[in-house]
């Protein structure tokens, strides 16, 4: 069991004057009317730090913390590899299965909760993510003047990010590109996925054929733009999703609401997929050398 945490957020304009539990209803679809009328009246939930009945009116500006007891999070894998550190960066070679980030029921079992064990006096920031499934390369800001140097080399693209993934048997080019745009599609539980939308935000993959085998591809991937879950979504589009992608299907369309085997969602942190962050060039932020980190791929290609 964890130790629990306590959700905090404002009240927008735009939020005023619903009740309490129309508020958390339409905004957390992960539990019904039934379950968080129950923590409101438990205490749970409070409202400027005090406990209110359900139906109270919000106003902008007031403020809510929803104290979530200790869970039970799922097992992952919480070691990592440490490929570099200096005084201003840490890359570590994240394994598939671990969280970058909290949430989708994951606090203490993720990357970053783990890194504040490790350095709790120096915390390191990641500077770009990698889904729950992929493994690779991840890049952390330990000093003040790291983060701001490397985050604004992220938004200026001079940061380089190689990927090495599987797909299956295919006839496509030994090298091609894939420039389809993507953005938020409508689910109903989590509010929206990402996916291929016509009117999304640019995005683009440069891909190379390294590998031909009997059932599948191996393929290197660089990613030019930074969209959330690209690789997956714009291989789903060309026709050739990740092997074991469990949410991108043929076309860039994620998978919506819950799952025909059981109860639970599908989510972009479902696992099962073959993607590797396997190189990452840079400048460093301080000393501004030219470094570039490669790490193997775990997974076989015969």
């Amino acid at each position: 069991m964890n130790k629990g945490w306590i959700y905090r957020e404002k009240i927008k304009q735009n939020h005023a004057g619903l009740t309490l539990i129309e508020y958390y209803t339409k905004h957390y679809h992960h539990s019904n009317y039934q379950q968080w009328l129950e923590r409101i009246i438990s205490g749970q939930v409070l409202v400027d730090e005090q406990t209110v009945d359900p139906q109270t009116v919000l106003k902008t500006g007031q403020r809510l913390s929803y104290h979530r007891p200790p869970w039970q999070e799922p097992e992952v894998p919480l070691s990592f590899e440490i490929i570099y550190e200096d005084d201003n960066l840490l890359i570590v070679n994240k394994p598939s299965g671990l969280p970058v980030l909290p949430g989708g029921g994951f606090l203490e079992h993720t990357l970053l909760w783990q890194l504040k064990k490790q350095y709790p006096q120096n915390e390191p920031i990641p500077i770009h993510r990698l889904g729950r499934g992929t493994s690779g390369l991840m890049l952390m800001g330990k000093s003040a003047i790291a983060r701001s140097h490397l985050t604004q080399q992220m938004r200026e693209q001079k940061i380089s990010k190689v990927y090495q993934g599987l797909i299956g048997k295919n006839n496509l080019p030994d090298k091609f590109s894939i420039d389809h745009p993507i953005g938020k599609i409508p689910d109903p539980v989590l509010g929206y996925i990402y996916g291929a939308k016509v009117d999304g935000k640019y995005a683009y993959s440069e891909c190379r054929v390294l590998g031909r085998y009997v059932d599948k591809t191996l393929l290197e991937v660089t990613i030019l733009t930074g969209r959330p879950h690209q690789i997956r979504i714009h291989l789903a589009t060309i026709g050739y999703p990740l092997l074991g992608d469990p949410l991108y299907v043929v076309g860039g369309i994620p998978k919506t609401g819950f799952k025909e085997d059981n109860d639970t969602i599908n989510v972009p942190g479902d696992c099962g997929y073959f993607l590797h962050a396997y190189q990452l060039s840079f400048v460093h932020p301080v000393t501004n050398q030219c470094l570039t980190f490669t790490c193997e791929r775990p997974f076989l290609e015969e």
